[in-house]
């Protein structure tokens, strides 16, 4: 059985949804995820200089290719970043996943550096947040996040 990290799993699991671009900005809560971005050549990955741009750039593809939009971004901040692209996309119905980082399990509700309750945030501008707790569960929340992401009302 192989052995892979929360990120490969990840990257993975965005592959078997047929993703093939994915548009963000790095930061420390989700730079194991780059790791495994660049080992690997089937999803292009696009380095904006801020987050809202790659909501927006998510939203523009989604609209001209019908396919779900992806975001990459890190914890607090840069997770809040996407907030304006997010309510677009939801108001004119265009499915979007939104992936960020968060602080540790263990640091949640501690008020750590850089966390922000993005679950509560978005509540109002998706139909569906997920908070993982632990990498086992990523690919079967990502396929979950896609159906909900392209089917209904996106």
């Amino acid at each position: 059985m192989e052995l892979l990290s929360g990120g490969e799993m990840l990257v993975r699991a965005l592959a078997d949804e047929g993703v093939e671009h994915v548009f963000g900005y790095p930061g420390g809560a989700v730079l194991h995820i780059y790791d495994a971005f660049f080992q690997q050549d089937k999803i292009n990955h696009y380095l904006v200089r801020h987050e809202q741009a790659a909501g927006h750039m998510a939203d523009a593809y989604s609209r001209v290719t019908g396919k779900t939009g992806v975001v990459l971004v890190t914890s607090g901040p840069g997770a809040t970043n996407t907030v304006t692209p997010i309510a677009t996309a939801y108001m004119d119905s265009i499915p979007m996943v939104i992936l960020s980082g968060q602080v540790a399990t263990h640091l949640i509700g501690e008020d750590a550096f850089q966390e922000t309750d993005m679950v509560g945030i978005s509540r109002p501008i998706v139909k569906h947040s997920f908070q993982v707790r632990h990498a086992s569960e990523i690919p079967s929340v990502i396929k979950k996040a896609f159906y909900i992401a392209s089917s209904g009302r996106p």
